[in-house]
């Protein structure tokens, strides 16, 4: 009979990449994770690992292993999901992923209802961008991860994931307070962007943006941060393209400016692992984050905001 314990060490690592990661995650030794795999390779028969320079990789044989233990695992959320769902309160522990302005925008009015509503239940809140977050959902180090996808760039839909659309958010152009009296997303072709970091798919979504305006953005200053965004537009140091939950509990201090007719909302969502979307704590922190943004007033934001 094969051991789940060191079948999960094995899946631990097809997601991890190394001994190492794996070690460090579950506050094992690397020599004991290695013991471990060296015994589930003689309960299996076959080589499960073969070495690749100083690192190690999968055989065949392991990945057919690792499918066969993400199925078992799936079962097991299930079945934790049905246990939850019989008892009278939610108590436990929800590790929750949330990228920074679903974090600042989101998060601590989710928090105040779920407490409200389910106080023996602990939440876990870790501020972390999608492209780290998915990965550490399949990992099991967060139990939910709230992701986003903007226009024509579709969000990476790993096997084992299921994902639910939280709502919209719309991009507008942000600018400098002497800019033009009629600024448009053309007008800004001569300031100086902030965008964030080249590769992701907030910087692509935004180059080809200006590109369709007809020009090509002076990107000076490169960040996730949005907060840094926004303080370089209220110097006066850059144009930047924000999402409307920037101005959440309060106004902008910045002008803003629609942008043309096409593609600019980014869209919301939640992720989590599959078979563990129907516990009644991954349910209930996903409706409670939902709740702030199904009830924000329809654009909040048009009084401030210029035509594009």
């Amino acid at each position: 009979m094969l051991d789940l314990h060191r079948l999960r060490l094995l899946r631990e690592l097809k997601h991890r990449g190394t001994l190492a990661a794996v070690a460090e995650a579950l506050s094992y030794s690397p020599s004991s994770i290695s013991q471990q795999l060296s015994v589930l390779e003689r309960e299996a028969g076959v080589p499960l690992l073969e070495p690749v320079g100083r690192r190690v990789r999968l055989t065949p044989q392991a990945e057919i292993l690792v499918a066969h233990t993400e199925a078992v695992l799936e079962r097991l959320e299930r079945a934790e999901a049905d246990l939850a769902a019989s008892l009278r309160g939610l108590t436990g522990t929800l590790r929750v992923a949330a990228f920074q302005t679903a974090a600042l925008a989101l998060v601590p009015d989710a928090l105040s209802l779920l407490g409200e509503a389910h106080p023996g239940l602990r939440v876990e809140v870790t501020q972390c961008e999608p492209e780290s977050a998915l990965p550490a959902l399949l990992a099991r180090d967060f139990d939910v991860a709230v992701t986003e996808e903007y226009p024509d760039e579709p969000i990476p839909r790993p096997d084992g994931i299921e994902y639910a659309e939280l709502g919209e958010d719309e991009m507008r152009l942000a600018l400098p307070d002497g800019a033009a009296s009629e600024a448009t997303l053309a007008t800004a072709s001569g300031l100086p962007w902030v965008m964030e970091p080249a590769g992701t798919a907030s910087r692509r979504w935004a180059t080809r943006l200006c590109r369709n305006a007809g020009f090509e953005p002076d990107v000076r200053y490169e960040s996730t941060d949005l907060l840094l965004h926004l303080r370089l537009v209220e110097r006066g140091h850059a144009a930047a393209l924000l999402p409307d939950l920037v101005w959440t509990g309060g106004a902008p201090a910045v002008r803003l400016v629609r942008l043309p007719r096409g593609r600019h909302v980014r869209r919301l969502f939640t992720a989590t692992r599959r078979g563990s979307g129907a516990h009644p704590a991954v349910r209930a922190w996903c409706e409670a984050l939902a709740r702030p943004l199904r009830e924000r007033p329809q654009d909040t934001l048009k009084e401030f905001a210029d035509g594009g």
